[in-house]
């Protein structure tokens, strides 16, 4: 009688893959990368980025990557993730195989005067990128691989903190502001000129510095009317998605009599100057930040303000 040898049982080919990722986001919105037909059969999106090649750094490789999918150039944060996922017997390239995927993601982002995405590689595993609503990508109604959720679970906003040095000049019932341009926070509002001390500068030189180059004027600088701080979660001017949080400090300052202010800085984050009657700021006629209404309300306290 003869004895039945057991089948034994063929061993998949052993398949590791290292890929680099990068979230970026812009508001409400998450840049993603759609896959390719050839790889899927309904769309499904995806993070933007791809394999490393063999001696690549991750860094330089998710650069790469964005740029070859979105046609965007990416800047990468100093944090990373890092994701494992085995498929014992999943398909690859045409065959079955024992895969193992690590993926790196990076924290990104992009300028914000970036153009529309693109794909710029042909023939990839990418058909299109697109700026796509978080909260459809959250909720399920955007189709994306459990990466990107993974990823969105684990990021957290940067966060920045900075400190900085405002000026409240007065001339008879006017004030002197400025407009924040299109490259900064809170675009289009009104604030009082200033800036953010340097590291190692006096915050009275900061000052002094940030004043002639949003006003063209020299300034002196007296004494702290307030210590002010606001907290805000969006993007920066750098395109980087931030936890902020400002401190600053709001000095008395004064200029020359005859002083007319003119923006000399270029691609800053002021684009207008001007003296703004104080009765037009409390009657609500333009967009002010609350640092103004802090400094004129902490003047009025002050015996010798200005």
């Amino acid at each position: 009688m003869s004895r039945q040898i057991p089948r034994r049982r063929t061993r998949l080919p052993q398949v590791q893959r290292v890929a680099a990722y990068a979230v970026v986001l812009r508001g409400d919105r998450i840049l993603l990368s759609r896959l390719s037909d050839t790889l899927t059969r309904s769309p499904l999106w995806t993070l933007p980025g791809g394999g490393l090649d063999h001696g690549e750094d991750p860094r330089a490789a998710v650069v790469r990557e964005v740029y070859e999918e979105t046609g965007l150039d990416v800047s990468i944060g100093d944090t990373a993730w890092v994701f494992s996922a085995h498929r014992a017997n999943t398909w690859r390239r045409g065959r079955n195989v024992d895969a193992h995927a690590l993926r790196i993601v990076y924290d990104g982002w992009v300028p914000l005067d970036a153009p529309e995405p693109q794909t710029v590689e042909v023939g990839g595993s990418t058909a299109e990128a697109a700026w796509l609503p978080l909260a459809d990508v959250l909720s399920g109604a955007v189709p994306t691989l459990p990466l990107v959720r993974e990823a969105l679970a684990q990021h957290r906003p940067y966060q920045m903190q900075r400190v900085a040095a405002y000026a409240l000049v007065r001339r008879g019932p006017d004030v002197l502001l400025t407009r924040i341009s299109e490259r900064g926070f809170h675009s289009g509002s009104w604030t009082l000129p200033g800036g953010g001390v340097d590291f190692g500068e006096s915050p009275r030189a900061a000052l002094a510095r940030e004043v002639r180059e949003e006003c063209g004027i020299d300034c002196v600088v007296g004494a702290v009317l307030e210590v002010d701080d606001v907290a805000v979660t969006g993007t920066a001017p750098n395109g980087r998605h931030e936890d902020f949080h400002g401190v600053h400090l709001v000095f008395a300052a004064t200029v020359p009599d005859d002083a007319e202010p003119v923006v000399t800085e270029v691609d800053g984050t002021t684009d207008a100057v001007a003296w703004v009657p104080v009765t037009a700021i409390e009657a609500g006629e333009l967009p002010v930040l609350d640092v103004v209404r802090t400094a004129l309300a902490a003047a009025r306290r002050t015996p010798d303000g200005p």
